[in-house]
């Protein structure tokens, strides 16, 4: 396992290819997760751990956030989920920083994906895109003791959803090539203040921190390689 304290930054992370494509979102317990690597970062009590692996048809992605009281509201706030308490992936296949797919998941199962159109600060969201097949799930989860409760967000991302961002033939091979390597980046917001008082305090943790108050930020990606 990885894990990034304050500012370190990483070389990169390596999705590992499955034997056999997983028809369905893979569950927190599911096998195919004991091979894939983990990163984690984050203050405690909000550290959070990503996985990733892929087959022929998928990405599949997995975020364990640790979290003793999770919420979400089914209020005007879910206009703009990044509003709530989400954790994140930005996915930018081709590598140019221009534009990237970013997927958001709140302790509901509430999701958000977008086509994110830089540079920043005259970032767009195409929030018209959709990441076609997309299938996700969450876990909340309890520890024994004093161990920290949370909740796990699973996702089953298929290529064919990224076909519309990337159409021109040669230029984004999907599903991708062994050895091939695209940029990405992972999340987590958490309010502290929950329900009541949802922007007092929040905590914005990235694994690779962006080098600005924003997270759209290209410099801050990372190699994710596809093994």
């Amino acid at each position: 396992m990885i894990t990034i304290h304050g500012t370190d930054a990483p070389a990169g992370y390596e999705a590992v290819g499955l034997d056999a494509a997983a028809p369905d979102v893979l569950g927190p317990h599911a096998p195919e997760w004991s091979a894939a690597k983990a990163i984690e970062w984050g203050p405690a009590p909000y550290r959070t751990r990503f996985r990733a692996c892929w087959d022929r048809d998928a990405l599949h992605v997995r975020f364990d956030a640790e979290d003793s009281a999770p919420w979400h509201t089914m209020s005007r706030r879910d206009d703009h989920i990044w509003e709530e308490e989400v954790v994140e992936l930005f996915l930018d296949a081709d590598g140019s920083g221009l534009h990237y797919a970013e997927l958001e998941i709140s302790p509901a199962n509430v999701v958000c994906d977008l086509d994110v159109v830089t540079p920043w600060p005259h970032l767009k969201s195409l929030t018209a895109w959709d990441w076609d097949g997309l299938i996700s799930a969450v876990h909340p989860w309890r520890e024994s003791g004093s161990g920290p409760d949370g909740w796990t967000a699973v996702a089953r991302l298929p290529w064919t959803g990224l076909r519309s961002l990337y159409p021109g033939p040669g230029q984004v091979a999907l599903p991708p090539a062994s050895g091939g390597t695209w940029q990405f980046n992972v999340f987590r917001i958490k309010r502290p203040g929950g329900l009541s008082n949802p922007s007092e305090g929040v905590v914005y943790a990235a694994w690779s921190k962006p080098a600005g108050p924003s997270f759209h930020d290209p410099a801050a990606f990372r190699p994710l390689t596809f093994r």
